[in-house]
């Protein structure tokens, strides 16, 4: 059995930590408030179950970032919203977990995943990671995804609109490089410094 340690956020939230080959993650995604946050579809409940979404300049504290290269403002292990001692995963961090589990199906939660073909989109969870299909946002309000897609930030930018993420599918076991507006609202794990 996996074994967990925890972190807090600034809310006082706790949250499930664990430990992949050289990394420390948070084992579950991020529900720290600030203005922009937002719950799916604006139900409070959805927080409880996948945390919350967040453009990529509120996910880096960087306001005005989302139009806007600001790449010379990214530090190494930029914290963001994540707690003290926690940064936003650079692409190249999220390229060494991927790495040490050899794909999503090892990433993914077992439950809480659509079904695809009549099988569970679930993965195999086997290092405790959880990942959940918290879907995404758009900045004009209307959200998709839900049990289907997790999405998740990471601190690289790619250009003025665009920054680098990952993705993981219910009915794919492997994790992609996304590269996504950085209007829309997505998730965040907080990785250890």
């Amino acid at each position: 059995m996996k074994e967990y340690g925890s972190m807090t956020d600034d809310d006082g939230k706790t949250y499930k930590t664990v430990e992949i080959g050289d990394q420390i993650w948070m084992a579950e995604n991020l529900n720290y408030e600030v203005s922009g946050s937002k719950c799916y579809e604006n139900i409070s409940a959805n927080c409880n179950t996948y945390g919350r979404l967040y453009d990529w300049a509120t996910a880096m504290d960087m306001p005005g970032c989302n139009s806007t290269s600001c790449s010379y403002q990214i530090l190494e292990n930029h914290r963001g919203i994540c707690p003290e001692g926690w940064h936003i995963p650079s692409d190249a961090d999220w390229d060494v977990l991927i790495t040490a589990v050899g794909g999503g199906k090892y990433l993914k939660a077992k439950n809480g995943w659509n079904n695809y073909n009549g099988q569970s989109g679930g993965g195999q969870d086997t290092y405790g990671f959880s990942a959940l299909p918290g879907g995404y946002g758009y900045s004009g309000g209307s959200f998709i995804n839900v049990g289907n897609y997790g999405i998740w930030w990471s601190s690289t930018e790619g250009n003025a609109y665009n920054a680098y993420g990952r993705d993981v599918f219910y009915d794919d076991e492997d994790v992609y490089r996304n590269y996504d507006n950085k209007s829309f609202l997505q998730s965040v794990r907080c990785l250890q410094d």
